[in-house]
């Protein structure tokens, strides 16, 4: 059969947990015997994730085929438990280069290349390019409805909607309800305003899926009701959940995948069976013993907030692997920088220290620091990249006594070179070539 297409797009704000609950659908879907994959859209000019600061994007995902991508993916393959392809990364960079690449190569044979139709036609491409053989593909779109930087997207759905026929597209809008503090009560009015939005690009949602810190009430679902124009079942409640593995589980409760199953008609192809999902929950919600761990970072701080998904992958594959057997995992999130100034005192007591990875010399010293606290104190220890790196540069500094090493990404003048580029490095540095100076994914070992 064709494939079949979930499009889920965000109100109000981003950050609103579309990643979870595109993972979450996908899974879902899944579970009713459908082969399902995820594709996200960024409308950032980047060409990828790649060069992108951690502290406003969050960590960098990187596929196995060498993609470095939004870390939405990586939600993606822990929720379907298989590796998503870099192509199913979609961003406006990509979109326009590929057309200027072929316009420069006379492909398009004189005519005028144009926003319509050319740039939704590229989108579409790469969307049905990503649904190649699966029965269903759940399309993210990042950022909010009103963000003019998702024109091009909304206008391409519009015309996948006619293209495709009502019957093969959901769509699906999250949006977010705040509950301020001096009123307590729960509001639908920025809602309201998104899906107003969303219908001005003729667009209209199938399934509102409602975050905010408490479950929905039947007053703000009839409003929301009314205001949509769709069934009140269609307006699913997402509340705070203390793990991202009950949102699926939530969902399921309020029926979400038969609701979008009959949208797409297509009948169940089984039962669903959440048992061993449900056993994964519980280890993480009730584990027999806690162990603390250190991460010592250095993307941690924004203005005078702490965003922590700089390193979303390392925290939750620590969760996860702790999970089965069902042993929690307690991070002891500390900033490099702090290190720097206070020592180590803050690693005492701690069952494990981790050094993930970043770029530049700031708050090296601080990380160099930690990896020697672990080693003389015998606390397990792992480095990840920069991590590694460092651990290199502190074995040499420390016990072979080669004062001032480093690895001459910090220091290129370093009287030892524990860590070096290589050849095809250093060529793409001097070409200016930032972005592609990696190697990256699954590759075997030389």
């Amino acid at each position: 059969m064709a494939s079949k297409y979930i499009i889920v797009v965000g109100g109000v704000l981003s950050g609103v947990g579309k990643g979870i609950a595109t993972s979450s659908i996908g899974k879902i879907v899944e579970n009713y015997g459908y082969s399902t994959t995820a594709l996200k859209i960024d409308p950032y000019i980047n060409y990828d994730a790649g060069t992108l600061r951690p502290t406003e994007h969050g960590e960098v995902w990187v596929t196995d085929d060498g993609g470095e991508i939004d870390q939405d993916l990586g939600n993606y393959e822990r929720f379907l438990s298989k590796d998503i392809p870099k192509k199913n990364s979609i961003t406006t960079g990509q979109v326009y280069k590929s057309i200027i690449d072929r316009e420069r190569a006379g492909k398009y044979l004189g005519q005028t290349v144009q926003f319509i139709p050319h740039i939704p036609e590229e989108i579409i491409r790469r969307i049905k390019e990503a649904a190649e053989g699966f029965d269903v593909v759940v399309v993210e779109i990042g950022g909010t409805i009103g963000d003019y930087e998702n024109m091009p997207y909304l206008f391409a759905v519009r015309s996948l909607i006619r293209m495709e026929g009502k019957e093969n597209l959901a769509i699906v809008m999250i949006s977010y309800l705040p509950v301020p503090s001096h009123i307590d009560e729960m509001k639908t009015k920025p809602t309201q305003q998104a899906i107003k939005q969303l219908s001005e690009h003729g667009v209209y949602p199938d399934i509102i899926l409602c975050r905010a810190k408490k479950p929905l009430d039947p007053i703000r679902r009839k409003k929301i009701e009314t205001y949509a124009n769709i069934e009140a079942d269609c307006v699913i409640s997402a509340p705070d959940t203390d793990c991202i593995y009950e949102v699926p589980i939530n969902f399921e409760r309020e029926n979400l995948g038969k609701k979008l199953l009959d949208k797409l008609e297509l009948p169940p192809k089984k039962k669903p069976d959440w048992s061993k999902w449900t056993d994964l929950l519980d280890g993480m919600m009730n584990p027999r013993v806690t162990v603390n761990v250190a991460m010592v970072c250095k993307y941690l701080d924004i203005g005078k907030f702490s965003l922590k998904d700089s390193y979303f992958s390392v925290s939750r594959a620590l969760k996860d692997a702790g999970a089965a057997d069902k042993v929690g995992v307690h991070i002891e999130w500390i900033d490099a920088k702090d290190i720097e100034k206070e020592g180590t005192d803050r690693l005492a007591g701690v069952d494990g220290i981790i050094v993930p990875g970043g770029f530049g010399e700031e708050e090296l010293e601080g990380k160099i620091e930690s990896i020697r606290y672990a080693r003389e104190n015998k606390i397990p220890f792992l480095g990840l990249c920069l991590g590694m790196q460092l651990a290199l540069v502190e074995y040499a500094r420390n016990v072979m006594d080669l004062a001032g090493a480093n690895t001459v990404e910090a220091d290129p003048a370093t009287p030892h070179k524990v860590v070096n580029f290589y050849g095809m490095q250093e060529k793409l540095l001097e070409n200016k070539e930032i972005g592609a100076t990696m190697r990256l994914g699954a590759m075997p070992h030389s």
